[in-house]
């Protein structure tokens, strides 16, 4: 498969599984704020989704559109990082999951409005506000959990200690990544994680939550369709209704 194509199919396979992650707190959120909260960013995720298979399927011409992309692959097909597929959990392990993609997803788009590719820069741009947004809202929601009351601050720190070991796959290059920044379109490694790392730093201080080791053991294999136990069964819920009764219709 075309490194371009591979690379766009990543972007929307993040966004759309991370997003159904999300639905499925629609109407269980733990105030009506936040459930709306929950349910607006799932569909702003949707809708990232939707532009970056429509671009990997015009260049891949084969007449994919994004409903089959989304709803007619297996498990081992997605490319999504892990940490996006990992359960909802308690609403601290909600959250420090969407702080850690929001950090790492704020500075990957604010790099890809630069890029060399102008449908991709295009892509970047509109998805641009939505993903500051999103920081800015999960970023807040740690520092109150972490510096809130006895309970949330260990549940908080638990789940940055749980979730920890998914996030250096971000980060993890393989051969689809560097040749995207040879061509100008993504940004180095080491770039992008020292950003990361800097802003992770700032909040969870500012949380009075301890950052693990930058240099501990991280988890690996979602870029490369290798998927822990809980993607398939989140498909499998997903794309139900197509797999069943293919090309229906409302």
């Amino acid at each position: 498969m075309d490194a371009k194509v591979n690379y766009l199919l990543r972007q929307g396979d993040n966004a759309l599984i991370l997003s159904q992650r999300l639905s499925e707190l629609c109407g269980k959120g733990p105030a009506l704020e936040e459930d709306m909260a929950l349910t607006n960013v799932a569909l702003d995720l949707l809708g990232q989704t939707r532009m970056w298979y429509t671009y990997a399927g015009e260049l891949e011409g084969q007449g994919r559109d994004e409903d089959r992309i989304a709803y007619h692959r297996d498990a081992h097909d997605f490319k999504n990082c892990l940490l996006v597929e990992q359960n909802n959990g308690n609403y601290a392990d909600t959250m420090v999951r969407q702080f850690f993609f929001d950090t790492w997803h704020y500075f990957l788009i604010g790099a890809l409005t630069k890029c060399s590719d102008q449908r991709i820069a295009e892509i970047a741009e509109k998805s641009l506000k939505e993903v500051t947004y999103h920081l800015r809202r999960s970023g807040d929601l740690v520092v109150r959990m972490g510096d809130g009351t006895e309970i949330s601050h260990a549940k908080t720190q638990a789940a940055v200690n749980e979730l920890w070991p998914y996030t250096g796959e971000f980060f993890n290059y393989d051969d689809v990544d560097r040749a995207m920044v040879d061509a100008g379109i993504a940004p180095a490694a080491d770039e992008l994680r020292a950003q990361w790392l800097a802003h992770v730093s700032d909040i969870l201080a500012e949380a009075t939550l301890t950052m693990p080791s930058p240099d501990a053991w991280m988890q690996k294999g979602g870029k490369q369709g290798r998927h822990t136990e809980h993607l398939g069964y989140l498909l499998a819920e997903m794309q139900f209704l197509q797999r069943a009764y293919p090309g229906a219709q409302w």
